[in-house]
């Protein structure tokens, strides 16, 4: 059974709703003046802007709603070998074997909540495009607007939520990009850059948006680095965004992702929130993994995986394919190896 239909976080990850006028007026002074001190939507320690590549953890001022820090785990049954060594070593094999192409780069990083420790950074703080990983972005930055009161949240537009996050759809996506446009002189693209980047500065650093998904789906000029995956998914696992609650939800709703669907050595018991990204020269997933170890613990991790391709593939079909299973191929190692650490199911 796919764990991401009967699991128990369905009953705690509702729409954080802004339920009257002076609370959301109180939200966005609040948030003006942590955008003014440049420490984003929530405060941060006094360390957070002089973060060097990869950034330490954020923790919450306060103890998040949803979801509390992991105590880093202190009996480890065994010593965690190199993973970054070892994916690198896959990459070169897969290289060698041709099941990477000379004119593809790749961009790898898994941190782990537990212990607090990137476990993989490849080409991490390098941008790659975003193909639909961007749509989270997008419905961020959408949120923004909503607890800003410039925005409503309404039933028709939970379900162009859905549409845009659970399938991908690129009609829904335009039609929130358009929104962002209307509260702006900007172009929507380049106001959900600039909501993004002026409430989270050290979160999308190397993110761009500029450009509405264009006809057939083939959007190649936004982008992101794994890094800014990471901390968007670090933020949102913490509860730091404007409904976060949803997010988690929206990112949660049964889909085929690329570290979980079809992944050999990932218990059937671990729960993913994750969104795709897929064009003729980009296959991808951003997310994060909710493991289960054997004591009953939550083992949570983030899991980001890129390959982009310097030229349109001449076979997508089979292209994204094939680059989609040796995704899979990399989360079952990062899995087996916390199963070893853990001894998760």
């Amino acid at each position: 059974m796919n764990s991401r239909c009967d699991s128990p976080w369905i009953s705690l990850i509702e729409s954080d709703r802004i339920s009257s006028a002076s609370r959301r007026t109180f939200l966005t002074r609040l948030a003006t003046l942590f955008t003014t001190a440049g420490l984003g939507i929530l405060p941060q320690s006094g360390t957070a802007a002089r973060w060097m590549e990869p950034p330490p953890v954020i923790g919450p001022s306060e103890p998040a709603r949803y979801f509390q820090p992991p105590i880093p785990y202190r009996n480890q049954r065994s010593e965690p070998a190199d993973l970054n060594a070892m994916v690198q070593r896959y990459l070169t094999w897969l290289r060698q074997t041709g099941r990477l192409a000379t004119n593809e780069r790749t961009a790898w990083l898994v941190y782990d909540f537990t212990s607090r420790q990137f476990l993989v950074t490849i080409n991490a703080s390098t941008p790659y495009q975003s193909a639909s990983m961007i749509k989270p972005f997008i419905a961020l930055a959408f949120f923004h607007k909503v607890w800003e009161g410039k925005l409503g949240y309404t039933p028709f537009h939970r379900q162009r939520m859905e549409a845009m996050i659970q399938r991908s759809d690129n009609r829904a996506t335009n039609y929130f990009i358009e929104l962002l446009n209307r509260t702006s002189h900007r172009s929507g693209p380049a106001e959900a850059e600039r909501t993004l980047k002026q409430r989270h500065p050290g979160v999308f650093r190397h993110t761009r948006i500029v450009e509405y998904i264009p006809g057939g789906g083939r959007t190649y000029r936004n982008r992101a680095s794994a890094l800014d995956y990471h901390r968007f998914l670090q933020a949102l696992w913490y509860d730091q965004l404007p409904y976060s609650g949803e997010l988690r939800r929206l990112m949660y709703l049964p889909n085929r992702d690329r570290m979980y669907t079809g992944a050999a050595g990932v218990a059937r018991q671990t729960q993913v929130l994750d969104k795709t990204g897929t064009t003729a020269r980009l296959c991808g997933d951003m997310g994060i993994l909710v493991a289960r170890g054997r004591d009953g613990r939550s083992y949570p991790y983030t899991f980001i995986g890129i390959i982009e391709k310097a030229q349109p593939t001449q076979n997508y079909p089979i292209w994204q394919q094939a680059r989609g299973d040796v995704i899979r191929e990399i989360s079952g190692m990062v899995y087996e190896q916390l199963k070893r650490i853990y001894n998760l199911v």
